[in-house]
């Protein structure tokens, strides 16, 4: 008994990571309306090259963004801010999406504590519960 209570802590501890990665508390259905703004320099193209919402390649592809590194993205032109707050240890969650996505400069000064850093995205999404939507959506079509 003893046995199972402690492999079932450890499952439990191990999959709240995950979990807390990829959890989306918006609509999906919504957010994929609200994506139509972002599409027009964003796209979601899964590993094989399928397009799952084609668009513009000026900012970077966002499947599988749950979870990533910020400024990972092989072979897209980041902001030194951007890489420096991944290498700060920024992972896209709802937590950090939403803010990033209402105020990308703004986000990245707080997040590095450096008034002088600046987001390359300029793009706002105006009212907080469509960025949670859109999360919700970003993750529904994401790696699962």
């Amino acid at each position: 008994m003893k046995t199972n209570v402690i492999a079932m802590i450890a499952l439990f501890s191990a999959s709240t990571t995950a979990f807390a990665e990829s959890h989306a508390s918006g609509d999906p259905a919504e957010g994929e309306k609200v994506f139509r703004q972002c599409k027009s320099c964003h796209s979601i193209q899964d590993a094989d090259g399928n397009d799952i919402q084609k668009g513009g390649k000026v900012g970077p592809n966002l499947y599988g963004v749950a979870g990533r590194t910020a400024g990972s993205v092989d072979g897209f032109g980041y902001s030194k801010f951007m890489v420096a707050a991944g290498e700060a240890g920024l992972t896209w969650d709802e937590e950090h999406f939403v803010p990033y996505v209402q105020d990308a400069t703004g986000f990245l000064r707080d997040y590095l504590d450096d008034k002088s850093a600046r987001g390359k995205m300029t793009y706002r999404v105006r009212k907080e519960d469509d960025a949670i939507n859109v999360w919700a959506y970003l993750v529904s079509v994401g790696e699962q």
